[in-house]
């Protein structure tokens, strides 16, 4: 398939789990990727992997949370490649906390990461969308659907971002942008590997809410998210779509 022939896409939280798998995926169909990331190793590694497979890859160090450099890196995208035909947010930020113990500080860097920084995106490559009827797919979560014990900064924030999406969805329907999100559950990334666990976290509990068939690579979420962003959803918007192996069925 070749669904993003010639056809610019920016992708965040690109040097690693969800993020690169979905640059990568999206370059082996013809896509011209426009990487972000806040480790600029990452980000390397993910460029030259799409390079070495034939794809065409530029990057920057951006960090989502910062309006400015935001803004900046999508006038860079545009100004590279001519042009913007899809945003993949897949940058995010898990923590979990006693909520009795949740310190202000990192409620609200969760929330600057996972919902301004989702929003930051949107706002500013929407103008660009616009222009080629384009689309956007951001990252909500099973923890936007479902409570997420020990998780209420994270599921807070991906409410916001599935609520925002189809706020999104519903204004520029008319003018040919689409908005949807995913919801992956139970998908192995770092950013799921290395958490710092609460002293009164129920293992049981969390592993209630875990797959029944065992959690997934990152390569499970790259496909559909890269279906949303091509034409083959050209009738999907404003849409949730659960990846996670039935956990929620």
């Amino acid at each position: 398939m070749r669904r993003f022939e010639n056809r610019v896409v920016l992708v965040t939280g690109a040097g690693s789990g969800i993020g690169r798998a979905s640059a990568q995926r999206i370059a082996t169909e013809g896509g011209r990727v426009f990487c972000l990331d806040i480790a600029p190793e990452g980000l390397e590694g993910t460029v030259a992997a799409i390079r070495d497979a034939g794809g065409e890859a530029a990057s920057r160090v951006c960090d989502v949370a910062d309006e400015a450099q935001v803004n900046a890196a999508v006038a860079a995208c545009v100004e590279h490649f001519g042009s913007l035909y899809a945003l993949v947010n897949m940058a995010g930020l898990l923590r979990f906390d006693d909520t009795r113990e949740l310190r202000t500080a990192d409620w609200q860097r969760v929330m600057d990461i996972n919902l301004s920084g989702t929003m930051y995106l949107c706002r500013a490559a929407i103008p660009h969308l616009l222009e080629t009827r384009g689309s956007i797919v951001n990252a909500a979560s099973t923890a936007a659907l479902s409570g997420l014990p020990w998780g209420v900064a994270y599921s807070a924030s991906k409410g916001g971002v599935l609520a925002m999406t189809r706020s999104i969805a519903v204004e520029y329907a008319k003018r040919g942008v689409r908005a949807n999100c995913v919801c992956p559950g139970d998908i192995k990334t770092g950013m799921t590997v290395d958490i710092d666990w609460p002293e009164t976290m129920d293992f049981e509990l969390i592993g209630r809410i875990s797959s029944l068939s065992g959690p997934k690579g990152p390569e499970v979420m790259a496909g559909v998210i890269a279906m949303l962003a091509s034409e083959d959803a050209v009738h999907i918007t404003g849409e949730d779509i659960r990846v996670d192996g039935g956990t929620l069925s």
